[in-house]
């Protein structure tokens, strides 16, 4: 399957960075930027040659009968966003429960041009303890991936600028979008 879908990588003109997340078992992925739904297909492929099994909060309206499922077989982990969850304690929990996991963020929380980023993927890393790997998008380059490793410190704000600062480079298939 990793053959098949860089062969379709190439075909397509798309190359995959040869950077990898080596012997990590658990981290989050936060990836930019994130301007269309093509992205989730993309990344999606992309983590498959890579052989990383990445997990992914979806609001649990997603999980309709007949398409639930599919998203469940993705990686897919629904979350129920209108009760009073705390979702930052809840993706702690399930690095303490699980030896190996993969969660994967894109902090814009919409394909819209937004500069005030989600913070709970930085609140989880810093509380389950795991680091942050930096992935990317780049359609005008037609390359993505892992970017590099990420330790958070502490310090939201100035780890949240750095981070933007890694991403902004690369372009969205919207860039007008994902201008950080």
């Amino acid at each position: 399957m990793r053959k098949f879908i860089r062969f379709l990588f190439r075909l397509f003109g798309w190359k995959i960075d040869e950077h990898t997340p080596e012997g990590e078992k658990k981290f989050i992925v936060v990836v930019g930027p994130h301007t269309s739904n093509w992205d989730f297909i993309i990344g999606k492929l992309a983590f498959i040659t890579y052989g990383v099994k990445a997990k992914y909060l979806i609001k649990k309206e997603a999980f309709v009968p007949g398409f639930g499922w599919l998203l469940k077989r993705m990686g897919g982990i629904p979350v129920d966003r209108k009760k009073n969850n705390n979702i930052t304690e809840y993706a702690v929990k399930l690095f303490e429960e699980n030896e190996e996991l993969i969660l994967v963020f894109t902090p814009e929380g919409t394909r819209s041009y937004n500069p005030n980023w989600k913070k709970g993927f930085y609140y989880i890393a810093l509380e389950a303890k795991v680091p942050i790997y930096i992935a990317y998008i780049d359609y005008s380059r037609k390359i993505g991936g892992f970017h590099s490793k990420f330790e958070p410190t502490g310090n939201v704000d100035a780890d949240i600028a750095y981070i933007k600062s890694v991403l902004t480079p690369f372009k969205g298939k919207h860039p007008e979008k994902g201008i950080y």
